[in-house]
């Protein structure tokens, strides 16, 4: 039986990325959608990163973390949008072997480091509400890149081992992926190996990494809320609830998307498809717009270099 699998894996050099079952005229639809949900997040991510790094107001913490998520949206989606866009077009709507691990290596990688962003972010808020006379203390230089370098550690180590339990498995019921990139949970659909190990361990990673970042992010916001409820002045109550509810909007996409797509049964592969979407192209487009309309420094930043930009063209 070891040696069938093992011939059955072996003779698996490429898949095909199903995607989503609708009629072959509403592809152009998706292809246009995906590609201007794809051409928001490149604007956006790209002109996020390009004020925090222009601007020396915005040297602090919170724009280092911001910063770094929309390092982290701009990749992770560049792993998924091009290969749909190509798939919607394509008749073969094939990727090879290589190219699966690689893409489900690339968005375990980036995702799992978003997750644990997400609650760097959320302590370094707890501070700067809780603790504001030592925040600049407490969060020092070193910390800050601390907190994103783990990050892509815990990111890389849980990668590494999602990428290499899946694809041990082998594939020899079928080649068609039922989604629109190379995702767990639709690849255990194809394969004939004896799935109740992969599912523990599957099972294990995935609270692993959804647990602890998001009971640290709730302690905090707890924190948070009750450190703003005894401040006295509406104005002051309403300046710290707008510096979080950005984080919270965030949060909740993701996290709600991820637990109903890892941690419920597997039994809605098109709702999952749904689901998906959320945090590979409407969380990445989102973040740069919730935080740059809702942040009155980085809205002052990009009017700097708007203005900056239309001095240079007049005198031209």
């Amino acid at each position: 039986m070891g040696d069938r699998e093992t011939t059955n894996h072996s003779e698996v050099t490429d898949f095909i990325l199903v995607g989503f079952r609708v009629r072959p005229e509403l592809h152009i639809l998706f292809f246009l959608l995906f590609l201007l949900v794809y051409a928001v997040i490149l604007l956006g991510n790209v002109g996020m990163m390009a004020v925090i790094m222009t601007d020396p107001r915005l040297n602090t913490p919170m724009y280092f973390f911001l910063g770094n998520l929309s390092f982290i949206d701009l990749f992770y989606s560049s792993v998924i949008a091009p290969k749909a866009m190509i798939n919607f077009w394509s008749e073969s709507k094939s990727i090879s072997f290589a190219g699966c691990v690689t893409q489900l290596f690339l968005f375990a990688l980036f995702i799992v480091t978003e997750a644990f962003l997400l609650a760097a972010m959320a302590y370094d808020r707890f501070i700067a509400i809780c603790d504001p006379l030592l925040y600049s203390v407490q969060m020092s230089t070193l910390l800050c890149i601390q907190l994103v370098a783990g990050s892509y550690f815990c990111g890389c180590i849980s990668s590494v081992l999602l990428t290499s339990i899946t694809f041990t498995l082998s594939f020899c019921a079928s080649r068609a992926i039922d989604h629109f990139y190379c995702d767990s949970r639709p690849l255990q659909r194809i394969s004939c190996s004896d799935l109740y190990f992969y599912k523990i361990v599957f099972f294990s990673l995935s609270s692993s990494i959804i647990l602890p970042t998001i009971i640290v992010i709730i302690v905090s916001y707890m924190f948070i809320v009750s450190t703003v409820l005894k401040i006295h002045s509406t104005e002051g109550r309403k300046k710290a609830f707008s510096t979080c509810s950005s984080h919270l909007g965030v949060v909740s996409v993701l996290y709600g998307a991820a637990f109903f797509m890892y941690l419920t049964p597997d039994r809605f592969p098109e709702l999952s498809k749904v689901a998906s979407l959320c945090y590979t192209l409407v969380t990445p487009m989102l973040n740069p717009l919730i935080y740059s309309l809702r942040n009155n420094d980085v809205k002052e930043a990009l009017r700097k270099i708007l203005n900056r930009v239309l001095d240079i063209d007049n005198n031209l």
